[in-house]
């Protein structure tokens, strides 16, 4: 796999030049600003995106700013985002640009090497990876906009928050798959969203409640 990334901090960067390349991966460049990270991406047309959120110079979306720059010249560049703060705005812009291979991840999680690559690989292989601990701080502030919802969806949501398979979350509250198929669809009917967001759609129900908004 071949990776861009782009980290403020030499030590960091260094850190996960290091580790991505213990697990076989080729770090094509490594750099520490926004504007580098475009002209490399643009001349190296990577596998993966690996950017920090906030980069020099202002140090407060520029990375961000730059990936969601890279998603419009390259709508299938897959692109994980690494941020220091749950920042739910950022998350909805990166998902915003369309298309699969997308992720937000805390940097805290860095700190697992093998599950921090196994979300690298799985952006770059057309997934959508959101860090759990995001999702689990703001729901836990947020409960009022799926007033519509009722318990038995809310548990199903809750469980798709927290990255549970169908099966999985079929086995937790001891109901049929299909039982939980129906759940899922009467939740994704209720907040609006259709069938052309089928790549993002559970993610997507777990945003339209963190902002309290259905569409």
């Amino acid at each position: 796999m071949r990776i861009v990334l782009a980290e403020d901090s030499g030590l960091l960067r260094e850190s996960l030049v290091s580790l991505l390349s213990h697990f076989g991966h080729d770090v094509l460049a490594a750099v520490g600003t926004a504007a580098e990270l475009i002209t490399v991406v643009r001349r190296d047309r990577p596998d993966v995106v690996v950017t920090d959120v906030r980069m020099p110079p202002g140090f407060t979306n520029e990375g961000l700013r730059a990936a969601i720059q890279l998603r419009g010249d390259h709508p299938t560049l897959p692109v994980l985002v690494l941020s220091q703060h749950t920042d739910t705005e950022s998350l909805t812009e990166l998902l915003a640009t369309g298309g699969a291979g997308v992720g937000y991840l805390l940097k805290d999680r860095v700190a697992n090497g093998e599950r921090f690559v196994a979300a690298v690989r799985e952006v770059a292989g057309g997934g959508t990876v959101i860090d759990q601990d995001i999702v689990r701080r703001l729901i836990a502030h947020r409960r009022d906009p799926l007033g519509e919802l009722s318990n038995r969806e809310m548990d199903v949501l809750r469980l798709m928050a927290e990255g549970h398979s169908n099966a999985g979350i079929g086995q937790a509250l001891v109901i049929s798959e299909v039982t939980v198929s129906k759940h899922i669809g009467a939740v994704f009917a209720k907040l609006g969203l259709h069938a052309d967001d089928a790549g993002h759609r559970r993610v997507l129900a777990v945003l339209a409640y963190l902002r309290g908004q259905t569409r």
